[in-house]
């Protein structure tokens, strides 16, 4: 074995090679282990990027960064006055759901619980209830077809053709089923006692075909020939 002189220059390699050596070494895990997550490195990368934003606004601002304060707690005051004064933004109610659940009940079962809701002061229930007692009663005087999937607006639509009298009434009070069945609102005793003079008063109202139907037979009884003078 042969040895080499001090004189000689030290064993040396090529600029590539060794960097990807280098690299090599540093990727193993071991290096790693203490390094920040993916969710730190983000955290830092986001607050960063917020730290700059603020920096150039505050640049921009009046006062510096005291004037980006007042201007972001006006702003926020302001959004505060508006939703104190406007309430929360309620989707527009809007009639997706059946009017009836899954087991069928007559007009005087639906009359029966929504009188009990109304003696307990539960207005919303007992709203909700009336207006299944009106359109299965007019399901049941064959005024409506019986069809489960209907919804109230349907109902109040289908029923003024029939009762163009109460055709008003019934697009109102199918508004207020919506109002607090789909758009998160509370019924009062006012609202409910509406809705069940309505009730009663459908009960006494012939429909308009029928009373036209009856009108015509007359007037031809009449005008036919040897009818009683």
């Amino acid at each position: 074995m042969s040895w080499r002189s001090a004189d000689e220059p030290p064993i040396t390699l090529p600029r590539d090679p060794a960097r990807e050596a280098a690299r090599h070494e540093l990727s193993k895990g071991m290096y790693h282990e203490n390094d920040p997550s993916w969710y730190e490195r983000a955290m830092n990368a986001f607050w960063e990027w917020l730290d700059k934003v603020f920096g150039a606004a505050s640049a921009a601002t009046p006062g510096g960064m005291l004037g980006l304060v007042v201007i972001v707690l006006a702003v926020l005051a302001l959004l505060g006055a508006l939703w104190w004064r406007l309430g929360t933004p309620r989707r527009a109610p809007t009639s997706s759901t059946v009017l009836f659940d899954d087991r069928p009940r007559s007009a005087a079962e639906h009359r029966a619980a929504a009188e009990a809701h109304a003696a307990q002061g539960h207005w919303n229930q007992a709203l909700q209830e009336r207006m299944r007692a009106v359109v299965r009663s007019l399901e049941e005087r064959a005024l409506l077809d019986a069809r489960p999937g209907r919804t109230a607006d349907e109902a109040a639509s289908e029923a003024g053709s029939a009762l163009p009298a109460h055709a008003d009434r019934l697009r109102a009070a199918a508004r207020d089923f919506d109002d607090v069945t789909y758009g998160g609102r509370s019924a009062a005793e006012g609202t409910y006692l509406r809705l069940a003079a309505l009730d009663t008063d459908l009960e006494r109202t012939r429909p308009a075909l029928a009373s036209s139907a009856a009108d015509t037979a007359t007037t031809a009884l009449t005008n036919r020939p040897g009818a009683a003078e």
